[in-house]
């Protein structure tokens, strides 16, 4: 034993653990995925983001929206990400993910808490069929404006809503990742 090595023993104490942390009021990661790297998040056991947005502008949104005390903690994400791995494999086709929707807007919520009503795994619907089902004939655009900020993506699959002439428009995550979600959900 060298002469540092023998220092270092008598410095251990076997006592000692490492510190723990309380967790967060809101706790994310960043999980790569094969449509990209979604920032996930949770707030009391509640998914509030399942985001393609950038590290920084989503915990500040979360911060201002949730709590000042938003954490990089990944083990509370364990089971979402789990359940969208399984998803984006073909394994999963629905999700059982208690969802709070404090990122969005008064009519984001209309729209996106409505979007089971008119789609489901494999189906497609379009932006003027769900502004029907809101009792908003009109506003097509103001639907996809909101599916387009959609802060729980591919959890809230915004993704099965296309345009009237069946062209894929607009996804947060590009049209590449709409492209895929679509052709997994059709060969499943």
């Amino acid at each position: 034993m060298t002469d540092l090595e023998s220092r270092l023993t008598r410095l251990t104490t076997p006592d000692l653990k490492p510190p723990t942390f309380a967790d967060a009021d809101v706790a994310y990661t960043l999980h790569d995925t094969p449509i990209g790297t979604m920032l996930l998040a949770v707030a009391h056991g509640k998914v509030v983001a399942s985001s393609f947005g950038d590290e920084e502008t989503m915990t500040a949104r979360l911060a201002r929206a949730v709590s000042p005390r938003v954490l990089r903690q990944p083990r509370p994400l364990d089971d979402v990400r789990r359940q969208l791995d399984e998803y984006l494999d073909g394994r999963r086709h629905a999700f059982e993910l208690d969802v709070d929707l404090v990122l969005a807007s008064p009519f984001q919520r209309l729209v996106l808490e409505d979007l089971p009503e008119h789609t489901s795994y494999g189906r497609t619907t379009t932006y003027g069929a769900v502004a029907v089902g809101i009792d908003k004939p009109k506003a097509a655009r103001a639907v996809g404006t909101a599916l387009g900020a959609n802060p729980v993506c591919v959890v809230l699959p915004c993704h099965r809503v296309i345009g009237a002439n069946g062209a894929l428009t607009g996804y947060a995550g590009g049209l590449d990742a709409k492209r895929f979600l679509l052709n997994l959900e059709a060969k499943s």
